[in-house]
């Protein structure tokens, strides 16, 4: 790896001794990971891969993308490192959650492990491109709580004043940790660029805190070893905004932060470095912040009502009634011809980019309704009248887009695809066949 001499000189300068082995640690191969789904019924058999120690769901090895298991979200693809940070933020079910920076949505899936479908999680993008991905992973991986948004942070802070009781803030940095993952962010690094991404880090962090509850935390991490956009970012959330910063458990192979890259300040060492050299996995770092605000919660008005016509309610009602069991969203509302549920305790949405207002329902059409991707993936079996199991050949067709035949006594209506255990979609079956529902922007075929 051709490495930037700027860069070199800069972590010979502050490694010393192990600046070598670092270096040489770049030119290794990685190490990817893969969490399994705890919100999916059926979780997957546990692997026969290593675990890994420090995530409760967390394995090592290769995932792929054309499995039933990855294409139902019983699986997640996640770097071993970045697996840290969603264990760190110690998130809780009815906690009330901000992602900031979340695309392509692994720290988003893995917090919605622990939260149980209850509370609110708020997963937020700023590149269009990159929500939309967003989307597709949180629909697949069964989340039913999350708002999925689109914005910019300050327009963020005008709606959720001191709101949350945990931000994740994976901030846009200059991306020294992926280097040997990905070798384009050697080509855009320069000497000045750790300091820009600070700028703009801060910028970022401003606010964050303006949305966080009083005695929140925030858990605030980055993909790089710059100290500039780790110790001292940290620091100064401490000296600016009265910030505690707690202490993380460290594993085998993980660093604590360096005071001296700083200012000195020894509760910086509670911090998390992780370097290749001496931990499977990329660069990472990971702090966690408590707030020392003793002030008031502010109470946010609640405008969202439902915007159903009576004759779309009917249309939802007589699709649930028929295909639904023991699942009956009671605030529903309709963006265009989408319906969807969504939190009764959500502020006022007007003048956001919405995404996702909550889980997808399905679409209204003419005299009927369709119901979505993302329903079929979240549903468990007790609350679906109709599944019909699936062979791994039937499945290839259907995320293909093609028809699928199933037996003449299959009675006509909608169904739950299960294939290998799994939720894969929904089906629609007329006269010894499966009409296709699959996503027309998400098929792929199977080699």
């Amino acid at each position: 790896m051709q490495l930037p001499n700027d860069f070199k000189t800069k972590y010979q300068k502050l490694l010393g001794d192990d600046a070598e082995s670092f270096f040489a640690s770049l030119d290794k191969d990685t190490n990817p990971g893969f969490r399994i789904n705890p919100l999916k019924e059926h979780m997957p058999a546990e692997p026969d891969n290593e675990s890994i120690e420090y995530c409760q769901y967390g394995y090592y090895g290769d995932v792929n993308g054309k499995s039933v298991e990855h294409q139902s979200g019983a699986i997640y693809s996640q770097e071993p490192s970045a697996m840290y940070v969603g264990e760190v933020a110690d998130i809780k079910p009815g906690d009330y959650v901000l992602d900031l920076c979340a695309a392509p949505g692994g720290k988003t899936t893995h917090v919605a492990s622990y939260m149980d479908n209850q509370g609110l999680l708020v997963t937020n993008e700023i590149d269009h491109k990159r929500a939309k991905v967003l989307v597709e992973n949180v629909e697949r991986f069964g989340i039913r709580n999350a708002l999925i948004l689109n914005e910019n942070p300050n327009n963020l802070a005008k709606h959720f004043p001191r709101f949350f009781d945990k931000i994740l803030i994976d901030a846009p940095c200059s991306g020294e940790g992926m280097f040997r993952k990905n070798n384009d962010a050697i080509q855009y690094w320069n000497a000045d660029y750790p300091s820009q991404c600070a700028t703009r880090q801060k910028e970022i962090i401003e606010q964050a805190v303006k949305m966080l509850k009083p005695g929140g935390k925030i858990i605030y991490s980055t993909c790089t070893f710059a100290p500039e956009e780790d110790e001292q970012i940290v620091e100064w959330m401490k000296d600016t905004y009265d910030f505690s910063i707690d202490p993380i458990k460290k594993y085998e192979g993980m660093l604590s932060g360096k005071p001296q890259w700083a200012d000195g300040n020894e509760e910086l060492s509670n911090t998390v470095r992780l370097f290749p050299n001496h931990f499977k996995g990329e660069g990472h770092f990971v702090s966690k912040l408590s707030s020392n605000d003793e002030g008031n919660t502010k109470k946010i008005k609640h405008r969202l009502q439902s915007n159903l016509s009576i004759d779309d309610k009917k249309l939802w009602n007589e699709f649930k009634e028929a295909n639904l069991n023991n699942f009956d969203p009671k605030h529903l509302i309709l963006f265009g011809d989408q319906l969807y549920t969504f939190d009764n305790t959500l502020p006022d949405l007007k003048g956001l980019k919405v995404m996702r207002p909550g889980l997808h329902l399905g679409t209204i059409k003419k005299k009927r309704f369709e119901p979505s991707y993302a329903l079929a993936l979240a549903l468990h079996s007790d609350e679906v009248v109709n599944r019909l199991e699936i062979s791994e050949d039937d499945w290839k067709q259907y995320v293909h887009g093609d028809v699928i035949n199933c037996e003449k006594d299959v009675k006509k209506g909608w169904y739950q695809l299960i294939c290998k255990n799994q939720p894969v979609g929904f089906g629609k079956a007329v006269n010894g066949t499966i009409k296709n529902f699959f996503p027309k922007g998400l098929r792929f075929n199977v080699d």
